[in-house]
């Protein structure tokens, strides 16, 4: 098995190693992570699309399109309803982003309920 560690971004230099989930230059002390750089033959992710079609990122704020009724409670989330600070996730089913609704608490919900701001 013939792994060649790309060289280090600081000083360039070719004597990367591994250690855990860190690749180290022992040169200059630079740490930095392994996951980093997409490995040959690795497919970039699919980029998470709102309901319009505009790509998500953590951290954004969307609102919601329609009425969303939530499982196991007498509680609505209401059409135009803001969520701040979303995350995205590899969740359950399609739910793809994780986020904390203000008044009901943390969830996952489709990024086909929500629309970029």
């Amino acid at each position: 098995m013939t792994q060649t560690l790309p060289p280090c971004p600081e000083c360039s230099s070719e004597y990367t190693y591994e250690m855990g989930a860190l690749l180290i230059c022992p040169e200059c002390a630079h740490e930095w992570p392994a996951a980093a750089e997409p490995e040959a033959g690795e497919p970039e992710p699919k980029p998470i699309k709102d309901a319009v079609g505009n790509v998500l990122a953590d951290g954004d704020t969307v609102t919601v399109i329609k009425d969303l009724k939530i499982k196991g409670s007498s509680t609505v989330i209401k059409v135009g309803t803001k969520v701040r600070g979303i995350r995205l996730v590899n969740g359950v089913g399609d739910h793809d982003i994780d986020c904390k609704v203000d008044g009901v608490g943390p969830m996952q919900l489709k990024s086909s309920v929500v629309k970029k701001i």
